[in-house]
């Protein structure tokens, strides 16, 4: 995929960006799925793809940092107010930190049980070297949860405010993110 990156984002970062946004939800539903489990044993089973999916997620997301640098986005749209473009950046900035920081913390609170991670059997992170602590590893766990939730309604936000500007102002935001449609400069 060859796009004007002027006022496009490259075709990897288009791929990258919608690949994640599909893991997410994805992750999110196998927690929610986990939770309406009829066992507790159910319920990790489930989990398990949880934890192997949040290894890929990050890993996903390091390549698109790493990608953001080697190939910047398009400048913002010349229309946006400068509230809309610090409003951005700062969501943009937490999404990453949410996608990074919250898979890092899934790992130490398994760690605190003394688990590992398995990556459906492809491979398998160790616990950390953490004092074992189940009880602080659940406090890691709420705080998780609740990371999630935060991150939903970044992603519902980010979401509308892409309607927003593509359908209400008519500027092309969203199609600088798909390979189709007409980006404003």
């Amino acid at each position: 995929m060859s796009f004007d990156t002027r006022t496009r984002y490259s075709g990897l970062a288009m791929v990258l960006h919608w690949l994640i946004a599909v893991l997410v939800i994805v992750q999110w539903q196998i927690a929610v799925a986990a939770e309406g489990a009829p066992t507790r044993e159910a319920g990790g089973v489930i989990m398990a793809n949880h934890f192997a999916l949040g290894v890929v997620i990050f890993a996903v997301v390091a390549v698109r940092l790493v990608w953001r640098q080697m190939s910047p986005p398009p400048p913002p749209v010349t229309g946006h107010a400068p509230w809309e473009r610090t409003f951005a950046r700062l969501v943009h900035f937490a999404f990453y930190a949410f996608l990074l920081v919250m898979p890092l913390a899934g790992w130490i609170a398994l760690s605190t049980f003394g688990e590992p991670i398995s990556v459906w059997g492809l491979f398998q992170l160790p616990a950390l070297p953490v004092p074992q602590n189940p009880a602080l590893g659940e406090v890691i766990f709420e705080l998780h949860g609740a990371s999630g939730i935060a991150l939903l309604v970044l992603i519902v936000l980010h979401a509308l405010a892409a309607l927003k500007h593509t359908i209400l102002d008519k500027d092309g935001t969203l199609f600088r993110m798909l390979p189709f449609g007409t980006p404003r400069s």
